[in-house]
């Protein structure tokens, strides 16, 4: 074992955060602890930034009738999106696929604005903006995994419109309506695993070796 490595009770802990994260839509109506919020943005903070750019910009939604606001706003997206699935339309609308109105916080995630003058490691793939802030989001979920809270990403909602709802610069994009809260339980498997609408593909399928498509041995 590398003489870098954590101790073994360590990385066994970040392993277990990494297997049991879930993207949860059901919660508990108690409060977070005082601190474990500053925590999960800390984390979040700490996450890779292409460029040291830190794109990343995180309100908390705190006036019950702006939450009520966007939960409306992502329940217009949600039907929406059952249209547009067409015959998967009805089992879509049975998924309980946000939990905005239940969870103890929101946090509605944006990219900040005027993002061209960063050309660091974006001046051919100018999306690493949207990478760099998915990684502190993914830091955030951990964080909150790891201290036995539950955390949803819900991605229902027309980026325009929200940045009007939470009045974000023009040029900003919001990238995520995150759900924070206590759980009374962490779902065994992914939900939507459980609600068999699809199902996680074996590693063996998304390594290839050398080429695409070719199977690494």
């Amino acid at each position: 074992m590398s003489r870098h490595a954590f101790p073994p009770e360590q990385v066994e802990g970040v392993y277990r955060a990494i297997r049991e994260r879930r993207d949860v839509r059901h919660f508990t109506p108690e409060p977070l602890e005082p601190g474990q919020l500053e925590r999960f943005i800390a984390a979040a903070h700490n996450g890779p930034s292409v460029g040291l750019m830190q794109p990343w910009r995180f309100i908390r939604i705190a006036d019950p009738a702006l939450r009520a606001q966007i939960h409306s706003h992502v329940d217009e997206e949600r039907r929406l999106t059952a249209e547009a699935l067409g015959q998967r339309a009805d089992e879509f609308m049975r998924l309980k696929v946000e939990g905005i109105l239940a969870c103890a916080e929101v946090l509605v995630v944006g990219l900040i604005d005027q993002r061209e003058r960063y050309v660091f490691g974006r001046r051919t793939m100018p999306e690493m903006d949207l990478a760099s802030a998915s990684c502190a989001i993914q830091n955030f979920w951990l964080a909150a995994r790891a201290e036995g809270i539950g955390a949803g990403w819900v991605s229902l909602f027309d980026p325009r419109r929200l940045r009007e709802i939470c009045r974000m610069p023009e040029g900003s994009q919001p990238i995520a309506v995150l759900c924070v809260g206590q759980v009374e339980e962490f779902y065994k498997a992914p939900m939507l695993e459980i609600e068999r609408w699809d199902q996680r593909l074996p590693p063996r399928q998304v390594l290839y070796q050398d080429s695409w498509g070719q199977p690494a041995p």
